[in-house]
């Protein structure tokens, strides 16, 4: 019990940071979190749900789940749970699984076709239910490990944004738990007790490079304790100079920038 409360401090602090550095959350905001049904998202609306009782301000929440028609996909379990929760939601029933299956060549991963419907079908439902925010569900880990992806595969320094703005500038996207350790979303999961919905399209897909990069980090962290955190403050503290983006540094111009500084000195 000890551990949990200490665990569900650690959420609370790491959420209301991430809340606070990247002004996430405003006055009047209606937000909706997207529920797939795992424990990350469901840690995520429980934190959602306690800022809103403790913050100065007022929000709205509304819970939004995609049924994308999985089979055996479980189709009363989020409406039981949110009902007993007493939490506005809304169940969205659109058929993506079977255009992932059909257009995804076999021996392929199905994550990236999957993504871009579920992302459209969700900006689409925001602005149906009058939000002008979304919140999702990643975390500190799954942020390393897409820099990591886009490193070695993409040949980008880039990763999940704590909060941006979508293509049409219309809607704000957060990651609220994007301070929050996987495992200690695990414990607070357990404890908790969610009614965990597997996915049977993408999470039980084998050999994915992201379980890779994921093996990996969990490795050097045994071995070097507390790299993650020192990987998350590297993506905090970036020095384009240092780098070799000339679209970020002039590096063109280099030699007059340098005669500037010493005369404003």
């Amino acid at each position: 019990m000890k551990e949990v409360k200490q665990v569900t401090k650690k959420l609370q602090k790491a959420v209301a940071e991430a809340i606070q550095q990247f002004t996430m959350i405003a006055e009047g905001d209606k937000i909706m979190v997207c529920l797939s049904g795992g424990k990350d998202s469901y840690t995520l609306l429980d934190m959602l749900l306690y800022f809103q009782k403790v913050a100065p301000i007022s929000f709205d929440l509304i819970a939004v789940n995609l049924d994308q028609k999985q089979p055996g996909f479980p189709e009363e379990v989020l409406p039981t749970y949110l009902t007993n929760l007493q939490v506005d939601y809304k169940i969205i029933e659109k058929n993506t699984y079977k255009i992932v299956m059909d257009k995804t060549p076999e021996g392929k991963t199905t994550c990236s076709l999957c993504s871009r419907l579920r992302r459209g079908t969700l900006y689409e439902a925001a602005k149906d239910l009058g939000c002008n925010k979304i919140a999702l569900g990643h975390h500190r880990n799954d942020i390393l490990e897409t820099f990591f992806l886009n490193f070695f595969f993409s040949g980008k320094l880039e990763t999940m944004p704590p909060k941006f703005k979508n293509d049409a500038g219309d809607l704000a996207v957060l990651r609220p738990l994007a301070f929050c350790k996987e495992s200690d979303i695990e414990v607070y999961s357990d404890f908790k007790d969610f009614p965990i919905i597997p996915c049977n399209l993408c999470g039980s897909q084998e050999n994915l490079q992201r379980q890779n990069v994921k093996q990996m980090i969990a490795d050097w962290e045994k071995e070097f304790p507390n790299r993650n955190a020192i990987m998350m403050n590297a993506l905090q503290n970036v020095s384009p100079s240092h780098l070799l983006d000339t679209k970020l540094y002039d590096f063109e111009n280099l030699e007059s920038k340098v005669a500037e500084d010493i005369l404003v000195d």
